[in-house]
Parts: structure tokens; sequence; C-alpha cells
């Protein structure tokens, strides 16, 4: 048996209060006298517009219209009653699902229609009391005072919602942008290395051209593989560039599998045993940026280790390669447990980062709890290789 998310179980705790709440604007109107049609329309615009599950709704179904038809129908309700001088009741059914548009509309509707729709929702709100209080307006300024308060909350709330994803968002592409401004410096030391070995064997070829012609082919073999690496390279690496700008970066050190396990030697501590499971079926000449790529996915991992599972006494560094493609895995026992101030934890994108990195080379990057385990973290990778 599975027990729900928090995230589900507050939703469906959400939903049920909008339904119980619309219980009584119904019942209410029913026992007065009143029509109930407009109640249901209102009511199920509203409904239909929160309710309406998000993997199912229907492109045409955007958060302007979602957020301003059922509050333009509710400005219509209250201008007929006004209009035609029939007192009508208000409850706390509409205005939860007013309050509830507004929040969508000021977090989720592009611009300008975000303060359109939310002026729409603000203004049907406001309007509410005033189908009851049409022959005495005594009570009505207090009604409209504390729907004053509840819309200032709610759209202050959900304008910072809104300011955070917007700075999320922001994040998420500087992380990016500074993960290709890495690969570029990545790239630059590659090439430097093959075109290095291309020059050194050049100048080699040319002694050799009158002294030992014989092995002038074993040379020119030499510079035909360093320049091949060179423009593969460049092809694989170059194209996720084109958008980075000119802003400068600090450059991060290229490593290699060998580095590996210097990596995992460095990380074990009394507390934690770390296993470097290398197949002796992965090649030494893999390609440079592949090599650096899973050097860093490895390295991120056993920092994200060290920030977010301090528990864990077990972690497992695996490499794997079945001919075409190099399989990078890091995996703790860890449940998530740490010593660290909040302030040490990072800003949580480094797997973004990694992402990027990992599929700007084709690869794929996995993260989440081992399959077939109740614990513990896994982050695997793969990459192609071309051997």
């Amino acid at each position: 048996m599975t027990s729900e998310s928090p995230r589900g179980c507050t939703r469906a705790f959400v939903v049920a209060l909008l339904l119980m709440a619309g219980i009584p604007d119904v019942l209410n109107a029913s026992e007065g006298g009143y029509a109930i049609w407009p109640y249901v329309v209102v009511l199920g615009m509203g409904y239909a517009a929160l309710l309406w599950p998000a993997r199912r709704r229907p492109e045409w179904l955007t958060p302007q219209l979602r957020t301003g038809a059922p509050a333009v129908a509710s400005l219509l309700f209250t201008a007929g009653s006004l209009l035609l001088r029939q007192e009508a009741l208000f409850g706390p059914g509409e205005t939860a699902v007013l309050l509830s548009l507004l929040f969508v509309a000021v977090r989720h509707c592009p611009q300008p229609w975000a303060v359109v729709c939310g002026i729409l929702t603000g203004a049907a709100l406001l309007g509410t009391p005033a189908r009851f209080y049409q022959d005495d307006m005594s009570g009505l300024p207090g009604f409209m005072m504390a729907a004053l308060v509840l819309i200032g909350v709610v759209g202050g709330l959900a304008a910072f919602l809104r300011s955070q994803d917007y700075r999320r968002a922001m994040a998420v592409v500087e992380t990016r942008r500074a993960e290709r401004v890495a690969i570029a410096a990545d790239l630059h030391d590659f090439v430097a290395h093959h075109v290095t070995g291309i020059l050194v064997q050049t100048q080699m070829a040319r002694m050799m051209a009158t002294t030992q012609p014989e092995n002038l082919d074993t040379v020119l073999a030499g510079i035909e593989r360093a320049a091949t690496e060179a423009l593969a390279s460049m092809r694989r690496t170059v194209g996720v560039l084109r958008d980075t700008g000119p802003d400068a970066a600090d450059r991060r050190p290229v490593a290699d599998l060998a580095g590996i396990a210097e990596l995992t030697d460095g990380f074990a501590s009394p507390v934690q045993h770390v296993t470097l499971d290398r197949d002796p079926a992965v090649p030494d000449d893999l390609p440079h940026e592949v090599q650096a790529a899973a050097f860093r996915v490895v390295q991120e991992a056993l920092t994200n280790v060290r920030r977010h599972a301090a528990d864990a006494s077990a972690i497992t560094v695996r490499l794997r390669h079945d001919g075409s493609r190099l399989e990078v895995g890091v995996t703790d026992d860890g449940r998530g447990g740490t010593q660290l101030p909040a302030a040490a934890h990072g800003g949580g994108f480094g797997l973004v980062g990694l992402t990027e990195r990992v599929t700007a080379l084709g690869g794929d990057l996995r993260a989440g709890p081992p399959a077939g385990q109740t614990q513990g973290w896994e982050v695997r990778a793969l990459f192609p290789t071309g051997k």
C-alpha cells in the first residue's frame, strides 16, 4: 500500500473545502426563495476553472480565460441584481472561488493579463455584498473593507510567489549559462591539448623526413588521430555555446576518469566508506569532454551527499562501458539527514547544470531513489562514446 504524498493530501483538502464552501450558497438561496441557477452557474464555472486537472486541460483553457470568465459571470450576476432591484445573497462558496481565482490570475496569467484578470476578480468580490445590501447600505462598508483586506493578502501572496518563480527561472537560466561557459573553457583545453600534440608530432615528422623516412607513417597516423579527436570535441561541444554571452567566468579544471579515483579517495572519511567500482572494460582513451563530464557527475553527486545525506555510511561510485556508452553512477544509503547549516546547502541548481552538460553531449541524467530500495539516492548518467 502506498501513502499519499503531502502535496496530494493538501490538494484533496483544499478541493474538499472549496466544495463544502459552495453548499451554503445554494442551500441559503433555495431556502430564501432566491433563484438558484445564477449561483450554480458562477460556482460551476469557478470550480471548473480551479479543479480541472492540468494534464487534461485543453490548450484553449488559458489562465486568463479560466480566471476572467467566472469573474465576468459574477459581475453580471451582481449587475443584474442591482438593475432589477432583486435582492440576492452572497456566500462563502463564491467568496472562496473568487479569492482562489485572484490567486491564479496574479501568479499564473501572463502580463498584462495578470493585471486585467486580477482587477476583474477583485471587482467581482467587492461587488458581491452589494446584491444583499441594496436597501440598507449600513452593512456594506464593513463587508467591502473585509473584502479589500482579503484581496490584498491573497494578491500580495500570489505576487510574492510569482516573483519567487521568476527569480528561480532566472537562476536556472544563469546556472545553465554558467555551465555553458564552463564547457567553453573545457573546449579550449581539449582543443589546445590536441593541437599541441599535432604541433609536436609535426615538428617530429619534419625532423624524421630526412633521417628516418621509413617511420613517418606512425607519426602521421598520430597527427591524423589528434586532428580527428580535436574536430570531434569541437563538433560535440560548440553547438551548446551559440547563445552564451561575453561574460567572463572562472575556468574549471579539466578532469578525467583517472581523477575520479583521487576524488573518491579524498571524499572518504572514518564514517563514510566510498567504493569505486570500475569495470575493466572502461577504456582510458574516451573523449576528453566525456571524461570531464563524468568527473563532474561524480563530483556533484558526492557533494550532494555531504549537503543532503550526511548520515550515509556507504557510497558506491560505478563506472561501466558496454562498447558504445559510458555509465556513471553514484549511490548512497543515506536517509536525508544532514549536519550542515541551511546556508551551506547550496542553491539547488547543481543538477540543472549537470543535466545541461550531459544532454549537450547527447547523454541522459537521472537522479532519484535507487530502484527496489526504500532509502538512499542515486545519480546515474549515460554518455555515448562512439567506441
